[in-house]
């Protein structure tokens, strides 16, 4: 059986915080950002196949999984987050690769082509959004307001709501509540994989899951996307109803060197949903990249 290189490894940011990353495989780099509360598992499907010919690194955001404690509160921003991302590539002596972004990892990678342009070879974009994706998500307009609600009772009672955070996320009935927001394809995608994300996101501490949220809400990365000139690929979930289609539209509107590829039936997690096509739409794009056709 054909194994790829495998090592794991964590290295300290401008801040003291431990940033924990994988490196699989050998070849050009490609480096793998996940959502918001979102653990290194939403990548498996995509870190087996192109760690067959790229160095494909996983890692954790700040105050994720194992990029934990958080050093300073203060910089849980978009700002620390792409210095993390910069202080990675150095560890790792690496001086350019191609990004993949889901969800809130696309305007993480909007802010770091704003900021280090020059270590970027190209950008996938799965599902993503430039601005804040919350107003009128569902059709409503009542995620904000509640955020803000839950932030403020929070703030009043923080131990009573990091109980009832776990009781919530941690339990098969809001599994399936994902699943019906169009978070995931019930019908392809491996339960297990929705219960890891579920544990994931019930253990994350609840204060840096609400700052992050709030700064997801509060990016706008409109002015960033004319001025991209790195090749970019469009990944939209057709199902996904959490940051929906029109958002990807946009995306294409904008940027010069993109290409948009829409996925039938696809989540919010079309790299779950669908990950051979997802797969072969990237591996296309990325050869495309090396061959200068893009």
């Amino acid at each position: 059986m054909e194994t790829t290189p495998i090592s794991t490894g964590s290295f300290e940011s401008f801040d003291g915080t431990p940033i924990y990353y994988e490196v699989h495989g050998e070849g050009e780099p490609l480096v793998l950002i996940y959502g918001i509360a979102c653990p290194i598992n939403h990548w498996h499907f995509q870190i087996e196949y192109f760690s067959k010919n790229y160095k494909v690194i996983a890692f954790d955001l700040r105050g994720h999984q194992k990029s934990n404690p958080v050093a300073n509160m203060k910089n849980l921003n978009m700002d620390s987050l792409c210095k993390d991302i910069t202080g990675l590539l150095a560890h790792l002596k690496i001086k350019k690769a191609h990004f993949a972004g889901h969800s809130f990892g696309a305007p993480i990678l909007l802010h770091l082509y704003e900021t280090k342009p020059e270590v970027i070879m190209s950008m996938v974009f799965i599902n993503g959004f430039a601005k804040n994706p919350i107003k009128g998500m569902f059709g409503l307009d009542v995620i904000e307001p509640f955020f803000y609600f839950v932030k403020s009772q929070y703030e009043s009672q923080p131990e009573l709501w990091k109980t009832l955070w776990k009781l919530a996320v941690d339990n098969p009935m809001s599994m399936y509540l994902a699943a019906l927001a169009g978070g995931f394809n019930l019908r392809v995608t491996n339960f297990k994989d929705i219960e890891v994300y579920c544990r994931g996101v019930a253990r994350m501490n609840l204060e840096v899951f609400l700052t992050l949220f709030e700064e997801l809400m509060k990016y706008d990365g409109e002015d960033v996307l004319e001025n991209v000139e790195a090749p970019v690929l469009i990944i939209s979930g057709e199902k996904d109803f959490v940051t929906p289609a029109k958002f990807q539209h946009h995306f294409k509107e904008k940027i010069k060197h993109s290409e948009f590829v829409v996925v039938p039936y696809g989540s919010h997690c079309t790299q779950l949903d669908f990950p051979d096509y997802t797969n072969l739409k990237m591996e296309k794009f990325f050869n495309d990249v090396k061959n200068f056709k893009i």
